[in-house]
């Protein structure tokens, strides 16, 4: 069974969930609790209130400490069991990434089996279910720029700010010398 809280955060409205093994979603910061509540798909999922659980409640302090800069890291134990094999191993590899540094997709990529796998890396990425947990964020395009972000690219653009890396990326699209390869970090 699934359990899940909806707090507001200084960067607003978010929603964690659990299994009997661990936190196994995340919902990045929305505008609205109602929002968070469609993206979290409630119906499937008992809400706790006050009696959440001491492990929703402690990934709720170490994810509000990571959004006010107090925090680097994360110690939860996840459940990643709803990814496919080839998720997990990408997911696995995105916990390699530490707190201010950036990676490529293709840096990714050759850590899960080849170069090739760029795509299927990207699609991976972006099934992520606990961002931010497993840093996803920190994955950029191979040139530099700033790639996707299933939580849309003003929040990576704010994620990649609070850890001091968003000038490490390509400044502009036209500025080529600039160029940033993430693919030896």
């Amino acid at each position: 069974m699934r359990r899940g809280i909806i707090f507001k955060s200084p960067w607003g409205w978010m929603a964690l969930s659990e299994t009997a093994k661990g936190i196994d979603a995340l919902v990045l910061p929305k505008t609205s609790r109602r929002a968070v509540l469609s993206e979290l798909r409630a119906g499937s999922i008992a809400l706790l209130g006050e009696q959440a659980s001491p492990r929703l409640r402690e990934a709720q302090a170490q994810l509000t400490d990571y959004l006010a800069g107090t925090r680097t890291s994360f110690d939860l134990p996840l459940d990643l069991s709803r990814g496919t094999g080839f998720q997990r191993k990408v997911w696995q590899a995105l916990r390699l990434v530490s707190y201010g540094r950036l990676r490529s997709y293709q840096w990714v990529a050759l850590r899960v089996g080849g170069s090739h796998y760029a795509r299927a890396v990207g699609n991976a990425v972006g099934a992520n279910p606990v961002p931010i947990v497993i840093p996803c964020h920190r994955i950029v395009a191979h040139d530099g720029s700033l790639g996707g972000f299933s939580g849309g690219l003003p929040t990576k653009r704010k994620l990649l700010t609070l850890e001091g890396t968003l000038a490490q990326l390509r400044p502009a699209k036209t500025d080529r010398r600039s160029s940033l390869s993430c693919e030896d970090r």
